[in-house]
């Protein structure tokens, strides 16, 4: 299994060597615009070959891009429209006509102009464009006019970065608030986990009233409400809303920094839910979540347009990836399961019944036994009975209403 990190170095420039980054960040800005415009109109090429035969000269002469630089351009350009074609297949065009919902697939295609580049940044190879010197003190960096050197403030601890087991890949140079910064992407090959690794499972339900409804295998459950977490959106919504209403270029200068802002705190936000649990159950964890790629974006589950609103708008995926990763670093693992009839089964008799639960009062109470407990509760136990499943061999254990009590 791989483990991978980002590190972030804040270069300590001087003026010459800033305007050496700006120039160099500017051009292949400018040259990635240029390729993406061409992979537009040529019917969406993505083949990094045909593109280097055609645009590889034309790059160099134009932009003044070393011959790493014009093609990690090119690289830069077919990565950013695959990922864009990740999206879409990711999530239909959904619309209801004729009161009936209907779901038309997606791909690049849907695409109605070029992918713009407007941010001056560069990506760099490792010992092409950037490498380490003075034990890892300095770092040498390659720009348009001569190859640089300078110190740079490392955001945590860069010892166990420099051991011999983690392998640099691209870096990304970038400018934030006038000051430089290097974005190094790090991997790291650790042991792959085993069921045998498992000390515990813990079944995580997710959501907006609980951002977190954890239950453990202690029969353990720790609510974390999110109560001010969608006051404070409401709030963001409330400013994007008037500057939206505006219209005028400042607003939509306001609009964008809000966004930034909006996103850092969510980022943060589940970056310490992450942190807490794999500090709270440690290394041979299971943590298991429900499999939301299919509930999370489809209109059709909400009640509310409020509702869609929040649920698709919040950072579940994030939260997920930041659990994963952290977990990984940990000796833990994630685990991801069928949703299906997790808020509707009974965890005490199986009995799967979507009128036992009461949206309105968060409640759940079975027809059949009487088993009664708060709603989100039922689903964090549920989640958590198909990971202890997993662990006892069932590779995709799920619950089914055709045979209740049964998985």
């Amino acid at each position: 299994m791989q483990l991978a990190e980002v590190l972030k170095l804040k270069l300590n420039t001087t003026d010459e060597i800033s305007l050496a980054f700006g120039e160099t960040a500017y051009q292949y800005m400018l040259a990635c615009d240029d390729i993406s415009r061409y992979v537009f109109d040529h019917d969406l090429l993505l083949n990094s070959v045909k593109l280097s035969k055609e645009l590889y000269s034309h790059i160099r002469e134009t932009f003044g891009l070393k011959s790493q630089m014009a093609q990690s351009a090119i690289r830069t350009v077919t990565a950013r429209y695959q990922t864009v074609d990740t999206q879409y297949r990711k999530e239909p065009y959904t619309f209801k006509a004729d009161n009936k919902w209907y779901r038309i697939p997606r791909d690049i295609r849907w695409l109605g102009k070029p992918l713009h580049f407007h941010r001056p940044q560069a990506d760099l190879v490792r010992n092409r464009d950037y490498s380490f010197l003075n034990g890892g003190r300095d770092i040498s960096i390659n720009t348009l006019s001569k190859r640089v050197v300078c110190p740079f403030t490392a955001a945590g601890s860069m010892g166990k970065f420099l051991d011999g087991t983690w392998k640099f890949g691209t870096a990304k140079l970038v400018k934030l608030k006038g000051i430089w910064y290097l974005h190094i992407s790090a991997t790291k090959e650790v042991p792959d986990f085993q069921r045998d690794d498992v000390k515990r499972v813990v079944g995580i339900d997710r959501g907006l009233r609980f951002l977190e409804t954890v239950y453990d295998s202690d029969q353990k459950t720790c609510f974390v409400s999110g109560k001010d977490i969608l006051s404070k959106r409401r709030k963001f919504d409330s400013v994007r809303a008037q500057l939206q209403s505006r219209g005028t270029k400042s607003a939509k200068r306001a609009l964008k920094r809000i966004s930034g802002r909006e996103n850092r705190w969510m980022a943060d936000i589940n970056h310490q839910l992450s942190k807490a649990l794999t500090t709270k159950y440690g290394p041979g964890t299971l943590f298991v979540l429900e499999d939301l790629e299919e509930v999370s974006t489809d209109a059709r589950n909400f009640k509310s347009t409020q509702q869609t609103h929040d649920l698709r708008s919040w950072a579940f995926y994030d939260l997920e990836t930041k659990l994963t990763y952290k977990a990984h670093e940990s000796g833990s693992e994630v685990l991801k399961v069928d949703a299906s009839y997790t808020s509707q089964r009974c965890p005490r008799c199986g009995r799967i019944l979507g009128e036992n639960r009461d949206h309105r009062m968060h409640a759940y109470h079975c027809d059949k036994c009487g088993f009664t407990t708060n709603d989100d509760r039922v689903g964090a136990m549920n989640i958590w009975l198909l990971g202890t499943l997993w662990v006892s061999g069932s590779d995709s254990p799920t619950f089914n209403i055709q045979a209740q009590g049964s998985v």
